[in-house]
């Protein structure tokens, strides 16, 4: 059931209560988690955070957790499946969902008793309604009467009334299998769950700049590992500016005194660079996917063409090749503009280069971008020292976003740096042993077992940045105009030990506005088929485990359901 007023039916009933809250290992949830967590400890109420790492986590977080808890938050998780059928929780257990995975579960929307759903109603607009989904009707066998005959037996009769009932209730359940399917086919995502959490927080008069902050990190991260379009990315920020320009601009007097010791959020114009305040401009560029692939900066002819374009804006090499922030000063203000005024000449357009976003200052330390947030915790989340459990990850990431240790933060910038490099070097590979195949309706590709950053891989979060870099590379070199409309199919070793692996489709280029993933039925689909050891653990239906004997039959059955 959709929760209409988030306060009186969501914030107050938990006064208190003990609550327990589930959460997704993503940043977006990470977020809305801290949010959440800042109002639980203003009004002191009881509550106890467990990060999930799957439906297999979720599961034994519930049982290990539900004792004596009535009420259920789940932030990024649950809505996708019908968490009642799943967790199988005693009749008192009420189940809060914000939740960002789209579509929803059906039998979630209509339990009106132990599920809500703290989601904005436009966004469920094209659920079905209740009556192509459920129906009541008697049991088949009021439909017969038992009469004796002359002999003394019994007979069923059948009149043409109780024909016509059963030929329409199967007309309905084929009925019923077609909207469910077209319901479900795709998968995309809705509001972020931070913005979700901030909404109430604003709502509660309890909104504070960190808070804030943490709104927008969630809708940055949205964007970075490409769930949202430009489209609603940009809709989102716009409506966070009136909230920064409320909390941000106050008069001149008291400006000056706070400004010194305040968090401050600023709108700006970013180039679009991954974490290029924190590391070299020229190593920036070739790390980031839309620069990379308009230059090619795989190949000879690629690196070339940058050192043309850099200087021909002014930008001395040696300049481009230390720390951002130890380039001189007057070229450094300058780059945004010089890169603007050359772009069109070198092939790139505005998207390319420059990113709505916004900077965030504490004190008189470093300006950091939302971006920058977000793939450090990120990093951090999807961590490959095996030595630290994944909940030591989850605190780490969160005491980033709190600001607590400016040498975490450094840490996660680093560790993001890895990840970046790591992509690069796979995607370079990929392209120079011409790996990434055509299958027919979809391109394929597999980290090879025992290549030196496969462990990155073994995490979705990185997985599907690798995928995207690997298909826009592809669609950048192929002479082929169709491969702008073919989805990509990318594996990477999971548990060698066990002989898995994780499996990620995503969507064609050409589909961008939309984001709309069609992979979680193809591969739900194509696992029954062939009776495939796959596993659906993510959150995500369109990232899979499955054991590697059986990736062979699993792709066949898969070009042929999308043949």
């Amino acid at each position: 059931m959709i929760v209409k007023d988030f306060k009186r039916e969501f914030y107050d009933v938990l006064q208190n209560q003990r609550v327990l809250v589930l959460v997704a290992f993503d940043v977006d949830a990470l977020c809305a988690c801290k949010i959440l967590q800042y109002l639980f400890q203003c009004d002191q109420v009881l509550y106890t955070i467990v990060p999930v790492d799957g439906m297999q986590g979720l599961e034994n977080a519930f049982l290990e957790n539900a004792e004596g808890i009535k009420h259920v938050v789940l932030i990024n998780c649950g809505a996708s499946v019908d968490v009642v059928e799943l967790l199988q929780p005693e009749d008192h257990v009420r189940f809060y969902i914000c939740d960002s995975h789209r579509p929803v579960d059906v039998h979630n929307y209509y339990n009106v008793i132990q599920v809500k759903l703290l989601m904005q109603e436009d966004e469920l607009s094209t659920i079905p309604s209740y009556d192509e989904l459920f129906r009541d009707d008697d049991s088949e066998e009021s439909d017969n009467d038992d009469e004796d005959d002359e002999t003394g037996r019994k007979r069923k009769r059948f009149d043409e009334e109780s024909v016509l009932r059963r030929q329409d209730r199967r007309r309905w359940n084929e009925n019923r299998v077609k909207v469910l399917f077209d319901y479900s086919k795709f998968t995309s995502y809705g509001t972020a769950a931070a913005i979700t959490m901030f909404e109430l927080a604003w709502k509660l008069s309890k909104d504070t700049n960190n808070l804030l902050w943490l709104a927008i990190v969630g809708v940055t991260d949205q964007f970075v590992h490409f769930k949202t379009p430009r489209d609603k990315y940009v809709n989102d920020i716009l409506a966070l500016q009136s909230h920064v320009s409320r909390l941000n601009l106050r008069g001149n007097e008291d400006e000056n005194i706070l400004s010194v010791n305040c968090l401050r959020i600023s709108f700006e114009e970013e180039l679009n660079l991954a974490l290029y305040r924190h590391w070299t401009l020229f190593d920036s560029i070739c790390h980031s996917m839309p620069m990379a692939c308009k230059f090619k900066l795989w190949s000879l002819k690629g690196q070339k063409r940058l050192h043309e374009f850099l200087a021909e804006m002014g930008l001395p090499l040696t300049q481009c090749k230390q720390q951002f922030c130890a380039m001189d000063s007057v070229l450094r203000l300058e780059v945004k503009g010089k890169i603007q005024e050359y772009m069109n000449k070198y092939g790139l357009d505005m998207q390319d280069v420059i990113l709505p976003s916004f900077c965030m200052q504490y004190g008189y330390k470093n300006l950091l971008c939302a971006t920058d947030y977000v793939y450090a915790c990120t990093a951090i989340l999807e961590s490959v020292d095996k030595s630290r459990m994944t909940t030591d990850n989850f605190l780490e990431a969160s005491d980033i976003l709190q600001r607590s240790s400016t040498s975490k933060l450094e840490a996660g910038l680093e560790a993001a740096k890895l990840q970046l490099k790591s992509v690069v070097t796979q995607v370079q590979s990929f392209l120079d042993m011409h790996q990434i195949i055509s299958a027919g309706p979809f391109l394929y590709v597999f980290v090879q077992e025992g290549t030196a950053d496969s462990r990155f891989f073994a995490h979705p979060q990185c997985l599907i940045r690798l995928a995207r870099f690997s298909l826009q590379a592809q669609c950048a070199v192929s002479r082929n105009k169709r491969s702008q409309s073919l989805p990509l199919v990318l594996g990477a070793p999971l548990n060698p030990e066990e002989g898995t692996s994780l499996i990620v489709g995503i969507p064609p280029l050409d589909t961008d506005d939309e984001r709309k993933n069609f992979f979680g039925k193809a591969f739900e689909q194509a696992a029954e088929s062939t009776s495939s050891s796959a596993r659906f653990n993510s959150f995500d239906s369109y990232i899979i485990e499955i054991k590697s004997e059986d990736k062979s039959k699993f792709f066949d059955a898969l070009i042929s359901i999308l043949q």
